[in-house]
């Protein structure tokens, strides 16, 4: 390691390094890729600030003149770029290394005028500095070394397509550094086209929990969930905390909530100006705010120094961001408190984010209101003022005080004044399940088969209260119900048997027609396996239809009428199935059969009737039809189609041309049997 570096991390008292820090700056790694993936709050950012050391310097102790940059830094969120320069700009200030930032939200111009001095390494965020790219602001040529800090999130944030323009841009004979809280397909990919026989380096902390961070899980109602915020926040107060939502509305409201309760809060999303930010930021590191709400991107590579308590106030939608979320505090040697606000709804999915995380939650309650009040009387008589002497400029007042008032009212004064400094906390609903119900154990069982399976329509909803009701027992007192094609069996645990069988009063049946057996060893289920369900996968299952009462045995339906409630008289096989057939036409005379319709021919429109556009003879005898022409009427040359032809309409029921007319003519000959089909020659007029 160079002395200037050795120099600015004894400086800064840095007595040992990290896990990862060791990892990445072996020798043997002084030229490699490097694709590493190690938790939140584990000194990265020192870590690859040592790793591309020797790259950019060289065999040099200090930076030369500064001219084109010599190595990048890639971060997400303007936010983590910042952190990233602080922290580099104390790593090799002894080094003599200028620094420059390329991120949204600031000025370009001065951005330009400082990539124009020259600099010797850029952090930036992926848009920016590719609209840098794209201007000819910024010379790549001289880069050695490139490093992309949370990887994995500036996929999730869309910058693929920025991230490979950006290294598409650079030469291809640097280093290039991928650092990832996890290592999904996508960064996998990445490497596999950017990096040159990258080393995969994957701390041990990243599969353990973080020991500096206790885990709480807390059960509240779903209308009390932000009152369990303000006495969370209330029962640690904590120098700073952070509280995380998922949406913008959210951070809007709990902050609004918080302001109005008295405390000092901050807001981060992505709706705020840098300006805005920045400030935010300062005023949790100055102390003039202590709670800071946040989204999950916002707040990504916050790095304040007394953070101490994480609140969850809407759980993450996975687990890694859920260790990012807690990897806030807990840093430095400092203990950390993460806490799960967990309505009954979402009991589930905090057991599946922990699991998934592999850390271990305490379960219970939220603080009640007692207990913040406990809390403040310990932290009220834990302070130091107590045991200081009086001082020389002290002495005339308490003197003063303790002559006019007694000890007790003195004391109630100064508990009414220290309370006075601290928001109320809040009264929280009592909570019936804290935390997701247990394994229950159930203990010696009983099994019972009854007549009546799966082909009888069984159900688990319709036997469970048939079994409760006959036998006097709870729904906790029956195990596993299983059902069969033909029987259904079930478990009854031993303590209840005793009632159970008393209360069938010698009957052994549930219902009308079912039968109930006790089994003397567990029942062997379908397919060989117990608790195996349904029929093995070689065997068709039988139509829902196909069900119905066999020998006898009850048919599990609903009541009809006067019938027994699980069934009923079956109907024949054939009446089951058959529907009683009607006749397809009905004859005119009903001692005979009724005849066969008659096919119509291909491609005859309904009715019978041909098609045509002209009028047609009716059914009736010498009638002609009054249907109008479907189409529209021709007139004569330079007549329009839509006007009517001249002159007086046709008489009513008469041929109107001469054509119909003969046809007519031809019809009265055929009725009168004189002129069979002859037909008459056509006269002028």
């Amino acid at each position: 390691m160079k002395t200037a570096l050795s120099a600015a991390l004894a400086a800064q008292g840095y007595d040992t390094l990290t896990q990862v820090q060791e990892a990445v700056t072996a020798p043997e790694l002084a030229e490699a890729d490097l694709l590493v993936s190690a938790q939140t709050g584990s000194g990265k950012t020192v870590g690859f600030g040592l790793a591309i050391a020797p790259t950019l310097l060289g065999d040099d102790e200090a930076f030369g003149r500064s001219g084109a940059p010599l190595g990048l830094v890639i971060a997400p969120t303007r936010e983590l770029a910042m952190q990233v320069r602080r922290e580099l700009t104390w790593l090799y200030r002894e080094a003599g290394a200028y620094l420059a930032s390329c991120v949204g939200g600031m000025d370009q111009r001065d951005e330009r005028r400082a990539l124009e001095r020259g600099t010797h390494i850029v952090v930036a965020t992926p848009g920016r500095l590719r609209d840098h790219i794209e201007r000819g602001a910024i010379d790549l040529s001289a880069i050695r070394a490139v490093v992309l800090d949370e990887a994995d999130e500036m996929l999730d944030m869309g910058f693929r397509e920025d991230l490979e323009f950006i290294l598409s841009s650079v030469p291809e004979d640097r280093r290039t550094l991928l650092f990832s809280a996890t290592v999904p397909p996508a960064i996998a990919k990445m490497a596999k086209n950017f990096q040159r026989d990258s080393v995969r380096i994957k701390t041990v902390a990243e599969a353990t929990q973080h020991a500096d961070i206790d885990y709480h899980a807390l059960s509240v109602m779903p209308r009390d969930a932000e009152k369990a915020i303000i006495n969370v926040l209330r029962y640690h107060e904590a120098p700073n905390a952070i509280v995380f939502a998922n949406t913008r509305a959210m951070v809007a409201r709990l902050t609004a909530r918080l302001s109005n309760r008295g405390l000092n809060v901050v807001s981060l999303s992505g709706e705020l100006s840098q300006s805005e930010r920045t400030n935010a930021l300062q005023a949790m590191r100055d102390g003039r705010a202590q709670i800071c709400v946040a989204t999950d991107v916002a707040a990504r590579g916050i790095d304040l120094p007394k953070l101490d308590l994480v609140v969850h106030a809407e759980l993450p939608s996975n687990h890694e961001t859920l260790l990012h979320r807690s990897g806030r505090t807990g840093r430095a040697g400092r203990k950390g408190v993460s806490a799960l606000i967990v309505p009954p709804s979402a009991y589930k999915k905090a057991q599946r984010l922990l699991s998934w995380a592999k850390v271990q939650a305490d379960w219970g309650p939220a603080p009640s209101a007692e207990a913040v009040l406990a809390r403040d009387s310990e932290r009220m008589m834990a302070d130091p003022a107590w045991s200081e002497p009086v001082s020389e400029g002290e002495a005339g007042p308490v003197a003063e005080l303790v002559d006019r008032f007694g000890a007790e009212q003195l004391a109630a004064a100064y508990l009414r004044l220290y309370r006075g400094q601290h928001s109320a906390p809040e009264e929280l609903g009592e909570v019936t399940q804290s935390g997701p119900r247990p394994t229950r154990d159930f203990g010696p069982s009983v099994w019972f088969s009854i007549s009546g399976g799966r082909e009888a329509g069984a159900e688990v909803r319709r036997i469970m209260p048939m079994l409760c009701k006959a036998g006097n027992i709870t729904k906790d007192e029956i195990g596993a119900i299983r059902i069969q094609d033909t029987e259904t069996f079930v478990e009854i645990a031993e303590r209840a048997l005793e009632g159970f069988i008393k209360a069938l009063d010698g009957r052994m049946e549930i219902e009308t027609g079912s039968e109930l057996t006790r089994l003397d060893k567990p029942p062997v289920l379908q397919g060989g396996k117990p608790g195996f369900k349904g029929k093995p996968r070689h065997e068709k299952k039988p139509h829902r239809g196909q069900g119905g009462p066999r020998d006898g045995k009850p048919k599990w339906d609903k009541p009809r009428g006067d019938k027994p409630k699980w069934g009923g008289k079956a109907r024949d096989e054939k009446s089951r199935f058959e529907k009683p057939s009607k006749p397809k036409s009905s004859p005119t005379n009903w001692d005979d059969e009724a005849a066969p319709r008659k096919k119509k021919p291909k491609g005859q429109p309904k009715g019978g009737a041909p098609k045509h556009r002209g009028p047609r003879e009716d059914r009736h005898e010498g009638a002609v039809s009054e249907r109008k022409p479907r189409h529209k009427p021709e007139g004569k040359p330079g007549q329009k189609a839509t006007e009517k032809p001249k002159g007086p309409p046709p008489p009513k029921g008469k041929p109107n041309s001469k054509k119909n007319k003969a046809r007519a003519a031809a019809a009265k000959a055929e009725k009168s049997g004189k002129g069979g089909n002859a037909v008459p020659r056509r006269t002028k007029g």
